[in-house]
Formats: structure tokens, sequence, C-alpha cells
């Protein structure tokens, strides 16, 4: 667990977590659900809300939900749905919480992987926006991007280093750089709270992503026409012109002809105000720097010109590649209709088919009801139709009451279920005493840290062993491919050379030990007279070799 509760957990939260270590990981999405209703148990801000999150995170239920955003979620049950439901409950779970046991670890590890797996689901709910056809799937995909991005705005508006973390993502800048108008407006209003919570930010970025991100929004400004698009990338670059004069100078240097497209693109588009004020703040400051301008402004150019010719080549070099790119996409694109065509004109055709039988079932009837009428006298045609309306009516009637009988049984089936279950809990209930409920209570708490104790033990005694077996692996192949004594150079006697002074101390007496053996007189080997000459007893070897190192590794 992320911490042992100092106080009894929350019956809700604990039976939960009972019921996820006995589930199949089929039904983990569905169960995390629940806590949704676990948390709006408790008003918003109060000591019971704090204590229901608290117990949340000491049992790793936030954790399951960050494992199961990482999945396929085109194969969960609920689909897209479930995953934005998690999205929003892990964000609703990590608001307000204050960890005080190993804070580290949740402050610098959990929530940043927190920000990039919403991330990543917002990119993989924007692609899907852009490939869907219908326009029911596609304002489907659009509310569930809009819900992901609202979690990711509520996480970093209550811990406000992620704004941060949210910047320097890449599947941030990714979601920004789109041509696809609506997801574009959602995104950079994301970028626009961050910047109305921590305006600070901008300075603890780095310089790259902060012209990563003016870059995108100026081109929006010069590559589309679209007045929504353009009043949220105006808004933006004048909170930034606002926040500060060195952003300002950013903008007049880095964008020479901003001031003259927002002025001749953008004016009369419905935010007129906007708009003057930052062309003000860019007219201000050109005015200040207009002598240090006239003095770059030559140097400006040959750099302009140098960096256009490279982007020209650059463009040039990947323009085979583009045209791949965009021929697969509409083949993808032209097959996915051509299959849309083919299921609707098989539809048609099966509709046509199904009402040509209809007809000519109807028209088989007619005739022999015709035929029987010619072989009946006149006198008992009354008679016969009377007794086919009879038959008719009972036949209607009966499958009327069987439809009925079993519409009836499906809807009192569930009912059935759940009354049979009270009974049997209510008759469980009456016979347990209270002490006893109490005691099952507690063993099965005790039985849950136990198992989630032994899980962490486990994990770490599995890496424990991996490890020693990528050494014993390093050294072995360290010694198979060792070259022979003639051909050793020193930089292959620096493989073998331990970095431990005392390791290294120990195999340079070994050594010597060795050597002084195999240099002693004949008479001192009298004992040994029956051994080979090249072979040292083993105790000797035992003796001095026990902690001789090999491969650079300490094994003493």
């Amino acid at each position: 667990m992320a911490g042992a509760p100092r106080a009894a957990a929350d019956p809700q939260v604990l039976a939960l977590a009972a019921q996820l270590t006995e589930s199949s990981e089929q039904d983990i999405p569905l169960l995390l659900l629940q806590l949704k209703g676990i948390l709006n148990s408790a008003s918003l801000g109060s000591e019971e809300s704090k204590k229901i999150k608290q117990d949340i995170y000491d049992y790793d239920l936030t954790r399951y939900c960050l494992l199961v955003l990482r999945q396929d979620h085109s194969r969960l049950r609920g689909g897209w749905a479930t995953a934005t439901q998690l999205a929003e409950i892990l964000s609703r779970c990590c608001v307000g919480l204050e960890v005080k046991e190993d804070p580290e670890e949740f402050y610098k590890t959990f929530l940043p992987s927190a920000i990039d797996n919403l991330l990543v689901l917002g990119r993989r709910l924007q692609a899907r926006f852009i490939r869907a056809m219908k326009d029911e799937e596609k304002q489907d995909f659009l509310h569930w991007f809009r819900t992901v991005t609202d979690a990711i705005c509520w996480l970093f508006g209550g811990h406000l280093q992620l704004g941060v973390c949210v910047l320097q993502n890449d599947h941030f800048l990714q979601l920004l750089i789109t041509d696809d108008v609506e997801t574009a407006v959602i995104t950079m209003s994301v970028l626009h709270n961050i910047l109305r919570v921590n305006s600070s930010v901008l300075y603890q970025v780095g310089e790259e992503t902060l012209h990563s991100v003016l870059d995108e929004l100026v081109y929006k400004l010069s590559s589309t026409t679209n007045p929504v698009v353009g009043n949220a990338a105006t808004k933006l670059l004048l909170l930034v012109a606002k926040f500060c004069k060195q952003l300002v100078k950013l903008l007049t240097s880095r964008y020479k002809g901003l001031k003259g497209l927002l002025s001749k693109q953008w004016t009369g588009k419905g935010f007129d105000g906007d708009l003057s004020q930052l062309l003000d703040l860019l007219y201000l400051e050109q005015s200040n720097g207009k002598g240090e301008i006239q003095r770059q402004h030559q140097a400006a150019c040959i750099i302009q010109a140098m960096w256009r010719g490279f982007q020209t080549r650059k463009r040039l070099k990947k323009l085979p590649q583009a045209v791949t790119t965009l021929q697969r996409s509409f083949r993808a694109k032209r097959e996915q209709e051509l299959q849309h065509l083919k299921k609707q004109k098989e539809d048609e055709a099966l509709k046509l088919q199904m009402k040509l039988q209809r007809q000519r079932a109807m028209r088989h009837f007619h005739e022999r009801q015709l035929a029987l009428l010619e072989t009946i006298h006149a006198s008992q045609v009354d008679k016969y139709m009377e007794g086919m309306e009879e038959k008719s009516a009972l036949t209607i009637q009966r499958f009327w009451r069987g439809y009925r009988a079993r519409r009836n049984f499906h809807q009192q089936r569930q009912s059935l279920k759940e009354y049979k279950a009270a009974v049997v809990i209510q008759r469980a209930a009456s016979q347990m005493s209270e002490e006893r409920s109490k005691e099952l209570h507690m063993q099965a708490q005790e039985k849950l840290a136990q198992f989630l104790l032994r899980n962490r033990l486990d994990q770490r005694a599995a890496q424990r062993r991996e490890t020693l077996l990528a050494q014993v692996n390093t050294d072995v192949e360290l010694l198979m491919n060792a070259p022979r004594l003639a051909e050793t150079t020193e930089k292959d006697l620096d493989v073998f050379v331990s970095r431990s002074v005392p390791v290294a101390t120990k195999a340079r007496q070994s050594h010597n030990t060795m050597l002084k053996y195999t240099h002693c007189p004949w008479w001192k080997k009298l004992g040994d007279e029956f051994t080979e000459d090249d072979v040292i007893p083993d105790d000797a070897l035992n003796a001095e070799l026990g902690t001789l190192f090999i491969g650079g590794r300490k094994s003493i």
C-alpha cells in the first residue's frame, strides 16, 4: 500500500478494495466506477471528503485507475466512456489530497504520471474524433475529449506545479498542433487556464517549449480565417504580453509581420477589444526599441534568409515521404468510404429482398385461399370464413400471451434474484452477532493488508532475482569473450579490474600467492608429489581465491 491508514478506513472504500483483489482484470474498470458514488457521498472540501480520498490513495485505488488508463480503451468494458469517467475520478481523487507519508513519491512521480496518461487519452480521443464519419459518433468523441481536458484543468488547478508538466509534455504540444478547429479551441482553452491559474509558468518552462507554443499560436493566426480560432489565439497572446515585457520583446523580434497580420486579417471579426490591446502593446514595444531594431535589421534579414533556405531544403527532402503519407491516408479514407457505401447497398438489397419475400408470401396465401373457396360450396363460405377468423384470432392471442409471459419473466427474474439474495443476507445477518461481524471485519482488513504487503515483497524479490541474473549473465559474457593472454591489451584489462580498493588488493595478494607456489623449490612440494605440476591444492585456492573479484562487480 502507499501508506497504512492511521484510523479506521471508510467501509465503502474497504469493501471496494477487497472486491478488486478478488476480481478479474476485465471487471476492474467497471468496479472502479463505484468511486464516483463514494466521492459524492461527502461534501466537497470537508474533512470527511479528505479522509475518503486519503483512504482511496492508501488502498492503491488511484493507482488502479492510473493503470487502467494505460490499457487499450477500445477493449475495455464500456469502451471510451468508461476510460473518460475513470479520468474524471482520478482527477477528483488527487485534488484536495494531502499525502504526509512519502509525499515525494506522490508529488514527483504519481501526479506527473497521471498528467501524462490523461494527455495520452486526450490524443487518442482527438484522433478518433477526426477520423469519425458519423455525426453522432463525432459528438460522442468530442464530449469525451472535453471531459478529459476538464479533468486535466481540475488536476493542475489543485496542484499548481503540474502546469509546467503539462506545457513540457510532448502530448500536449501534439494536441495543440492540429488543424481541427473544435479540438484546437478546447486545447487552447486548457493553455489559457494554465496561464490564468499560474502565470509564472512561462518562466519555469524551457525556451524551446515557450517558442514551440508561441510558434503554433502565430501559425494558427496566419493559416486560418476561422474567427473562433483567431479569437482564442489572440486572447492567449494578449495574456502572454500582459504578463511580462520581455515576452512582448520576444513577440516583436521573433515575429516581424505579426502586427500587420493582426491589423489586416483579424480586424472586424468580433474581438476588436482584445486585438486593440495586443496591437497597442506591440506598437509600444516597437517604438521603444526602434533604434535597436534598425541596427539589427540587416542581421535579421540575413538570418531569416538563411533560415528560410534551410527550411525549404528540409521540406524538399521530406516531400517524397509527405506525398507517400498523404497517398496512404487518402487511400485509407477512400477504402473506408467504399466500405461504408458497400454496407449501405447491402442493407438496401436485404430490405428489398425481405419486402419481395413478404409480397410473395402474401400472394401465395391469397392464391391458396382462392383455391380453397373454389372447392367449398357457396352455402358453406360464411361458415368457413368464420372458422378461419376464429383460428387466426386464437393464433394471434396465443403468440401474444407467450410474448407477454416471456417479457414479464425477464423483467421479474432480476427482482426474484434480488429478493432471494436479500432473504439470504437477512437470514445470515440475523444469525450473526455484532461481535462476530466486527471480528470478520477485522479479519478481512488483516488479510487485505497481508496480501498487499506480500505482493510488495514478492515484487521486490522478483526484481532482485532479475538483477542477480543480469549480473551473472554479464560476468559470464565477459569471461566467455575474454581474449587470450597473448592478445590482451590494457583496454581489455580495465574490464576485469575492480573499482573497489579492498577487492583489488585481495585479488593482487591471491595472484602473488599463486606465483610463489609455482616457484617454490622441489623439497617444499614433497607432500604434493602425486599431484600434477600445474595443479594447486584446492585448500590453498579456496583460502586465497574465496573473495576474488571478477567482471568489475563486488561479490564478497
